[in-house]
């Protein structure tokens, strides 16, 4: 089973998000039948058979083991992973990109760039799962409370002048065997209790 799974046919996150079967995949963290289920769930066994076809034709489920009572076979199926995301390239020509994006300092620049984040890493983790093989990740985060809007300008500017040095000191673009790399780095404010008041 995956940790994460990045959904990107827009028929299968038609699927993946309809309730019922949003509930069977979290339910199937481990393997079940659908009389299990629709026990857990109060639901029809043909009902939970029915959205349980639609996630394996989608490739959501798999059949993890097969009993046999009787004369009759029993399949328990698991969820293909731990968690699932939509892949904003299930909305095809309308899914944000940032070369769209005029403001760069723009929430919806931010937004793009997470999104593209999605799009790229998840399409080389399934290669990287094909040939067996980690993919070399790097990610930081962190929280900082700024005393001011001053300083925080002041730690942009510190941050932007360190990234430049590091980057003109290990950037090699002519390295033989040499493997380019995607650098991101964002900032955004935490999001408040609805009674605060948006920070300046």
């Amino acid at each position: 089973m995956l940790d994460v799974e990045v959904i990107e046919d827009p028929a299968a996150a038609t699927v993946a998000l309809e309730p019922v079967r949003s509930r069977l995949l979290a339910e199937l963290a481990q393997p079940a039948s659908a009389a299990a289920l629709a026990t857990r769930l109060g639901l029809a066994r043909q009902k939970v058979n029915y959205h349980l076809r639609a996630l394996e034709e989608h490739g959501l489920v798999r059949v993890a083991e097969t009993r046999q009572w009787g004369g009759l076979t029993e399949r328990l199926l698991v969820a293909t992973a731990a968690s699932y995301l939509v892949s904003p390239s299930a909305m095809g020509p309308v899914a944000t990109d940032p070369g769209r994006a005029a403001d760069r300092l723009s929430a919806s620049y931010l937004i793009a760039l997470a999104a593209r984040i999605v799009r790229e890493v998840s399409t080389m983790v399934r290669r990287s799962v094909e040939l067996g093989k980690r993919l070399p990740t790097l990610s930081v985060d962190t929280e900082i409370r700024f005393r001011s809007p001053a300083e925080r300008a002041a730690f942009s500017q510190e941050l932007a002048d360190t990234v430049t040095r590091l980057v003109a000191r290990y950037h090699d673009a002519s390295a033989p065997g040499g493997r380019a790399h995607r650098l991101v780095i964002v900032a955004h404010p935490l999001p408040l209790e609805p009674s605060n008041q948006e920070p300046s």
